[in-house]
């Protein structure tokens, strides 16, 4: 037996938004249905639900370190990715690392992975600023020059980001400048839910 089956016959997978035992996100509480697609300056951003209810729950169980919700949420997402496509999850903040002993997007972008195929370059860095939880919208408008390239230039690659929750836009317009900076084309992205 595995360690990762004798890890979820000791503590079974439960929802994050319901804590129904089984899944990391039941149906309930994230129906599967066709993404709600919105359109930010210059990306598509694909969302599997509104930032509410059990998703929200789910989406801050992720953020407190559940894996098994990350599991769950993970394998959503991967109905929003084509085979052979390249994602780039979204980076957290060093001190939010630290706490939670995981990046939540890095983490989804792997189950996503592993599900379709896609590549998954973790090169996207947060070099200045703080975090947009908590901050008014004005705020969030105005970050920009937050994250950097760390990898080898993108030469035209083609890439998605991933991200948890988008609410302005912000992050993820942010993110995009850093992959077009490096070379990288961008217009589309995917998250669990938009507010």
């Amino acid at each position: 037996m595995k360690l990762g089956e004798v890890v979820d016959f000791l503590f079974p997978p439960q929802c994050g938004g319901c804590d129904t035992p089984g899944t990391g996100i039941c149906e309930r509480c994230l129906p599967c249905a066709d993404a709600d697609v919105a359109m930010l300056t210059t990306l598509r951003v694909h969302a599997l639900a509104r930032y509410e209810g059990g998703v929200r729950r789910a989406v801050l169980a992720l953020k407190s370190g559940r894996r098994d919700v990350a599991e769950g949420l993970g394998t959503r997402l991967a109905a929003l990715v084509g085979s052979g496509e390249t994602l780039v999850p979204v980076p957290t903040t060093a001190g939010r690392r630290r706490e939670r002993g995981f990046d939540g997007c890095g983490l989804l972008a792997r189950t996503v992975a592993q599900r379709t195929g896609a590549a998954v370059l973790p090169h996207l860095a947060q070099i200045a600023g703080d975090r947009q939880r908590g901050r008014a919208r004005d705020a969030r408008l105005l970050a920009q020059g937050r994250f950097a390239w760390r990898g080898t230039s993108l030469d035209g690659r083609s890439v998605v980001l991933l991200d948890d929750v988008v609410t302005t836009g912000a992050t993820l317009e942010d993110c995009a400048c850093a992959i077009r900076a490096a070379g990288g084309r961008v217009d589309k992205a995917i998250v669990i839910a938009r507010a």
